[in-house]
């Protein structure tokens, strides 16, 4: 079930392996697009901005969670490289010690604060009850979240990214039922939208968990491997809280200029709700290619084969690039279209901001190839340290517009936000990458 990427042609085999996450990611965000769906035609629009007011701050969190399974998964994907499993399946139990520890923490500490988070986003009144019932289920559903990305994360590293995405579909289907019983049956409202998203979640978590134990014999611990280590243990810290902060940092900014939106009042956050849904819904290849260049590089540089490193590289980001621009063409031209799937065309203002917010970001949208390749890379060679400043770039980038310009500006310096953070991004982190893959090309020389 396992898969070697240190041998073969490295455009094929990174096509392969993301493809299944490719898929599993298109489907995650459809069934995100049928929930707001849902939301928007059996609730309302008001409804709608109540599901979307804290999307930056879920982001953070369920951020720093994906973030720090993906950087526990480096090592993993490193040793299996090196064919040392030994090595291998000691780093997998004391992440998972690690991921048992943060998910108690966190899911404490965010239930806790949730009202005076959305207090800091200044959700508007109107929207305020059903903003907070959705994110304390979301909070209170964090470990379900660390769960599934924690063992997704494992068996990616050892070349298996059609399970997780199995799963994942699975997860969506239950996703959409639940949504149905529990939006338009039981009349849970947006807490109902929030206890859906959990529950798939937390299954597909326990399908890996028992996949894993079914059919990867090579991941089972033993006695000898459930020991702790001061050395693992902190190499494990330095590579997964840095990644889990990459992702949290970016969405401080996002947090800032999703706070400036909300200031703008509902219309305006039901506009960005819709456009979001749908940005989200077109970065999945980014992602799915990324993390496929991110664990080619990975095992590669167990293996010590730095010219697959390099040409696996330069692969990716042409097909990151390639993808963008296409994508792009679509959001510029068909973005006021695809907004009728949240809102009703009676809803003109709604629809008239989801689309100017698509527009303009569709013709910056290839930076994200470069970006996300670029990002995943640097993290996958072991330096996610580094690749933290590409969120602090993008974090600083998106507060200067959201505290400078929105006021004058409006809803026009929302939509310039992420694209002014993309491309600050690159220009950082480009040259970064390329000394970073220098320096291992040392190491293993």
């Amino acid at each position: 079930m396992t898969k070697s990427m240190t041998e073969g042609n490295p455009l094929k085999l990174m096509l392969q392996f993301a493809l299944p996450l490719f898929i599993g990611n298109l489907l995650q965000q459809t069934y995100n697009i049928i929930d707001a769906a849902i939301v928007g035609r059996f609730l309302g629009q008001d409804a709608l901005a109540s599901v979307g007011a804290s999307s930056s701050v879920q982001f953070l969190v369920l951020g720093f969670c994906i973030g720090i399974c993906c950087g526990f998964a480096v090592p993993v994907a490193k040793w299996f490289g090196a064919r040392d499993y030994d090595r291998m399946r000691n780093y997998i139990f004391q992440a998972m010690i690690l991921t048992v520890g943060i998910a108690v923490v966190l899911t404490a500490v965010c239930a806790i604060l949730c009202p005076q988070i959305l207090h800091l986003l200044s959700t508007p009144e109107d929207i305020y009850d059903g903003a907070y019932q959705y994110l304390l289920v979301i909070f209170l559903g964090i470990p379900a979240t660390l769960l599934y990305n924690f063992l997704a994360g494992i068996l990616r590293s050892v070349g298996d990214s059609k399970t997780p995405f199995l799963f994942l579909a699975c997860s969506t289907v239950l996703n959409i039922f639940l949504d149905l019983l529990c939006i338009i049956v039981l009349h849970w409202g947006c807490a109902g939208a929030a206890i859906a998203t959990i529950t798939a979640q937390a299954v597909s978590g326990i399908l890996c968990l028992i996949f894993i134990h079914k059919r990867f014999e090579i991941l089972h611990l033993g006695k000898q491997d459930r020991k702790m280590s001061g050395a693992v243990t902190k190499d494990l810290i330095v590579m997964g809280i840095p990644m889990g902060l990459q992702y949290s940092i970016t969405a401080i900014g996002s947090m800032v200029m999703q706070s400036a939106n909300n200031s703008l009042g509902s219309v305006y956050v039901s506009g960005f709700t819709a456009g979001m849904r749908i940005k989200q819904f077109f970065m999945c290849p980014f992602d799915a290619v990324a993390t496929a260049v991110s664990v080619f590089c990975g095992q590669n540089l167990g293996a010590g084969k730095i010219e697959r490193i390099k040409k696996g590289i330069r692969q990716g980001v042409m097909v990151g690039v390639t993808y963008g621009l296409i994508a792009g063409i679509i959001l510029i031209f068909a973005g006021k279209t695809l907004s009728l799937i949240f809102v009703k065309s009676s809803a003109t203002a709604v629809l008239d901001a989801s689309a100017k917010y698509l527009r303009c970001m569709g013709y910056f949208f290839w930076s994200l190839g470069i970006l996300n390749v670029c990002r995943m890379t640097t993290q996958g060679l072991g330096f996610s340290g580094r690749a933290i400043f590409s969120g602090m770039t993008e974090m600083v980038a998106r507060i200067f517009v959201s505290m400078v310009f929105v006021s004058t500006y409006g809803f026009t310096a929302i939509c310039f936000a992420d694209q002014t953070a993309w491309i600050s991004a690159c220009f950082y982190i480009v040259p970064v990458c390329i000394s970073c893959v220098k320096r291992v090309s040392k190491t293993v020389k």
